[in-house]
């Protein structure tokens, strides 16, 4: 079984090359490093969610084995090679057609550029290698602070329609108590189904690199948001008053109004130790309180769908299959529930694992 590919960020200097593979929370690294010849096996969390990864490359000149070491923290894998002859490669694999994984680290040969001011008899080489990397590393600069902008603006607004939920729920029950509870839907139903069409957004933004993560895991919790609230809250109006509504909605947006700050902070490497404990502590509390709510409004949907047929296929029809939708709902709250839920604890938790980890330093044997 062929195995994905990471995506690897190479560099080199006149003495050395430089990998850098994009994975999350690395476990049993394999790296097998020859003259000509590099392969590299690991579980992680890359492009293609937690799985096991491989990739070999071929290069076009040698190396030295006996100098390889790589460096493992919890965002990536360093790989540092040292090659035979001091020379500037003029591409690293033996083919010329580059596989789509591989791409060029565009940061750290500006910086290693800058750096090595050496005279040869390739300045004239490296002059132009110089200004191609500039011009790059100039159009890569202005996209990346495109996008910088654009990820606080959507951050921002994000922020400010999840709290505006949070403070209407609020000020209602204060005001009316818990006879303000049935109300939910109704005074923020309509700006809550903004903001989690909005959230869209992030899957491009994942699917695009313009963030990182595990696109699969934000998938699934989008989908199951748009279950709940445009399937089963707007298909049977009658279930938008009952009090689970409240209880899921404070969930989410608590959640929500800690994970954009979070963000928004975290973009331009402001680190507060108070509001990044938040982000992976409340999911503790929060998580098993979202599930039952949603678990709730399932069930006491379930009759409504089998009086009216909604979302459900029945026989005969032109594609000869049949689907039905309460079906499909008991199954998840008899045998998905308590999987989904240790699934998605699982996931924050090793996520919380990952913040606090370590940087560690090996030999390639």
């Amino acid at each position: 079984m062929n195995l994905p590919s990471p995506i690897v960020y190479w560099a080199q200097t006149e003495s050395g090359i430089s990998l850098r593979v994009d994975l999350h929370n690395v476990k049993n690294p394999v790296i097998d490093l020859k003259e000509k010849r590099l392969i590299f096996t690991a579980s992680g969390i890359g492009a293609k969610g937690e799985h096991k990864y491989q990739f070999q490359l071929e290069f076009s000149r040698p190396v030295i084995p006996e100098t390889g070491q790589y460096r493992v923290n919890d965002r990536e894998v360093e790989i540092l090679v040292q090659k035979v002859t001091v020379d500037l490669w003029s591409q690293l694999t033996v083919d010329e057609k580059k596989p789509p994984w591989l791409k060029v680290d565009f940061d750290r040969l500006f910086a290693q550029e800058e750096e090595n001011n050496m005279e040869d008899e390739n300045l004239i080489m490296k002059e132009k290698l110089r200004d191609i990397i500039g011009t790059r590393k100039r159009s890569y600069q202005n996209v990346k602070d495109f996008w910088k902008v654009y990820l606080l603006f959507y951050n921002l607004i994000q922020f400010v329609g999840f709290l505006y939920i949070l403070i209407v729920m609020l000020i209602r029950y204060a005001k009316e108590g818990p006879f303000s509870v049935d109300g939910t839907y109704e005074a923020v139903g309509r700006v809550m189904k903004i903001c989690q069409l909005l959230q869209m957004l992030e899957i491009i933004h994942l699917l695009i690199g313009m963030t990182r993560g595990n696109y699969f895991m934000c998938l699934f919790q989008l989908c199951g948001r748009f279950l709940i609230i445009f399937a089963l809250l707007d298909a049977h109006p009658r279930s938008q008053t009952k009090s689970a509504i409240f209880y899921l909605f404070i969930g989410f947006t608590i959640m929500e109004v800690i994970r954009y700050p979070y963000y928004m902070l975290k973009m331009y490497g402001v680190n507060i130790h108070f509001l990044t404990w938040l982000r992976y502590t409340l999911w503790i509390p929060l998580y098993p309180l979202v599930f039952i709510c949603e678990a709730i409004i399932m069930f006491r949907n379930i009759p409504y769908f089998e009086q009216t047929g909604k979302f459900s296929m029945k026989l005969p029809n032109q594609w000869n299959f049949s689907f039905s939708f309460p079906g499909a709902l008991r199954l998840y709250l008899l045998l998905g529930f308590f999987p989904t839920l240790y699934f998605m604890m699982l996931h924050m938790y090793r996520k919380r694992k990952k913040y606090l980890g370590a940087s560690r330093l090996w030999k390639i044997e």
